[in-house]
């Protein structure tokens, strides 16, 4: 992760030790790196912490497949216009096997063509919550028969929580790791 200019350089030394804790933890983790939201939280250790352990689960025990989980947050990036989000997570979701012009489309803000029905719902579900800031009885319906009802539960978390993080990265103007200012998916706001 870039240092971003509206957040003081901190390093280990100058740390107390709620914010090493919490470095050593996310270090230790599954992401094993900072690229994220996560130079900003060290500033508040206790909302980082309990930040990233939700968001351990969001991004790895939902119940959904990876593929979904990573679909839920490109929505999650567009909607919010987050450019390091949307850095880190495509080729993840690629990888995952969320075809590339399907990403291109949601980048682009159409309405994207699905081979799969699983990936129409999440898509469905996330567009619905984040326009309407509620999600139609028939959306719901479907999402439930899909996926059953703790996963609906988990799916809101995911976009809740990665809402958290687009919200920290833009506010703080983050970029993500080797992400230069020519490479941004989408088109910064006028000052």
């Amino acid at each position: 992760m870039t240092q971003p200019s509206r957040l003081p350089a901190i390093t280990r030394e100058q740390m107390t030790p709620d914010q090493t804790a919490m470095l050593d933890a996310i270090l230790a983790g599954p992401r094993k790196n900072l690229n994220g939201p996560f130079v900003a939280w060290i500033h508040s250790p206790r909302l980082g912490e309990l930040a990233q352990t939700l968001g351990a689960f969001c991004r790895y025990d939902t119940g959904l497949p990876l593929r979904l989980s990573e679909l839920a947050i490109l929505a999650t990036a567009v909607a919010w216009q987050s450019q390091a989000e949307w850095h880190i997570h495509l080729p993840i979701a690629i990888d995952a096997g969320l075809p590339a012009d399907v990403a291109e489309q949601i980048r682009q803000g159409a309405t994207p063509v699905f081979a799969q029905r699983d990936e129409h719902v999440v898509w469905h579900f996330a567009t619905e919550l984040y326009r309407n800031r509620r999600v139609s009885d028939a959306t719901y319906a479907e999402a439930c028969a899909m996926f059953g009802l703790p996963v609906v539960v988990n799916l809101v978390g995911l976009l809740g929580y990665y809402a958290l993080v687009a919200m920290t990265l833009n506010t703080f103007g983050m970029r993500a790791e080797g992400q230069g200012e020519g490479e941004l998916p989408f088109a910064e706001p006028a000052a």
